[in-house]
């Protein structure tokens, strides 16, 4: 069995950008062919490289369906990255078509749970002129409403249900596009919920009876970390009568943390947590790394905002310590170099690691050289769990077009 073969694979299209460190699968190369379809028992997880924004779209092992974030950036400036697979659509658009495309491949219909992380609009949608209204005239069309008005979505969740109060009003205007469209929803009979820090089932299968070692643990929002024990909480954040305005905690800092098992297997994603301190002066704004530290070690983890220089701090690493490492980037700062170093630390944790990065800027390449040893730089990142959660592929999906193909394939992984 050849579990670790560098190759170089020559059919692949010259603007896909990969390392030459490919990991074969079992031997037979899965390369330019399309990803095939999903099955049951398999846990599929999707990291859709659009390159302007975060979106991760679930097929679980029962069949149940779950998207976490839809971002929509808009505009072209020298930090973003360019629209892919192209700007013929909106980036709402191709999440509602990636995900509809692995959804008709697996023979199911729509999604029952959106998660958004937090009220950003590289995570819900921001609104530029290239959004048209909805045909119910209640809310323009980008991120997730963009994705619902190709695939219905039975559920929602998010940290600031139901008043969006928390810390500040939500009233940006992509905020309040966000609102009316879930108002929309309700309206047309679909649910909407606040995230229940400390639970263990708000996503649950749809038959959960199927698979007993599956099971999602809410870990963070809103400044509040599971303790381990039970449901119960703690709140890092102090009263907000105790801060004055611009002290208030940042929208990142009290983004949704999850953790995913299966099995052998588990998965950490937390939306854009950071571990900055006000330079020590605020300890109580790193959330991410007691989020991390309830978590305990997983097999892949989602770096926090975009592997930014504020997230992925010592602690965090330390406690999650995984096999791979997931950077859902789009900007020329995405990700610095003291993340970088971070993730690829062995005094952190000893042992090998990958790191896949959804898209890395040129300019990027030039300034920071440990990209050169991203396992990926370029596609739409899959992982593939194995019926039990024993082992899981990474898949490397080609983004310039629809074609789902395959340019690299990276396994096995030990749970």
């Amino acid at each position: 069995m050849i579990s670790r073969r560098r190759f170089i694979a020559t059919s692949l299209v010259s603007s896909i950008a990969v390392t030459s460190k490919q990991h074969l699968l079992f031997g037979q190369s899965t390369l330019a062919t399309p990803l095939p379809r999903w099955t049951p028992g398999v846990l599929e997880i999707h990291h859709i490289a659009t390159q302007r924004g975060n979106s991760a779209l679930f097929i679980l092992p029962d069949g149940s369906t779950m998207m976490v974030d839809a971002g929509a950036i808009y505009g072209e400036t020298p930090y973003l990255s360019e629209t892919r697979p192209s700007s013929a659509h909106r980036p709402g658009e191709w999440l509602g078509r990636y995900a509809k495309r692995r959804l008709d491949a697996a023979g199911l219909k729509g999604i029952d749970t959106f998660l958004a992380t937090h009220l950003h609009g590289d995570h819900i949608g921001y609104l530029s002129p290239q959004c048209p209204p909805s045909s119910q005239g209640t809310h323009h069309l980008t991120g997730v409403s963009d994705v619902a008005a190709i695939l219905p979505i039975a559920r929602y969740v998010d940290r600031a249900l139901p008043d969006f109060s928390y810390p500040i009003p939500a009233e940006q205007d992509f905020q309040k596009n966000y609102r009316a469209f879930l108002n929309s929803e309700v309206q047309a009979g679909r649910k909407v919920e606040r995230f229940r820090v400390g639970a263990n089932d708000q996503f649950s299968l749809l038959d959960p009876g199927k698979h007993p070692d599956f099971e999602v643990r809410n870990l963070a929002a809103n400044g509040e970390v599971w303790t381990g024990k039970g449901e119960a909480t703690q709140k890092l954040f102090p009263e907000l009568t105790r801060l004055k305005t611009e002290e208030f905690p940042s929208e990142n800092a009290c983004s949704c943390a999850i953790r995913m098992r299966y099995g052998k297997f588990s998965y950490y994603t937390g939306g854009d947590l950071t571990s900055e301190t006000n330079f020590g002066r605020d300890p109580w704004r790193d959330v991410e790394s007691p989020a991390a530290e309830v978590c305990g070690p997983v097999s892949v983890a989602v770096a926090n905002h975009h592997g930014y220089f504020n997230a992925n701090g010592e602690r965090f690493v330390h406690a999650l310590q995984p096999k791979v490492f997931v950077i859902e980037s789009w900007d020329s700062a995405h990700p610095t170099v003291n993340v970088l170093n971070n993730l690829f630390s062995k005094t952190l944790y000893p042992g090998k690691r990958d790191v896949f990065a959804t898209t890395v800027k040129a300019e990027n390449r030039i300034a920071n050289k440990r990209t050169d040893n991203l396992a990926s730089r370029e596609g739409h990142i899959v992982l593939r769990v194995e019926p039990g959660g024993l082992n899981f592929t990474v898949h490397i999906l080609a983004n310039t077009d629809e074609s789902d193909t395959v340019t690299a394939s990276f396994r096995p992984y030990i749970s």
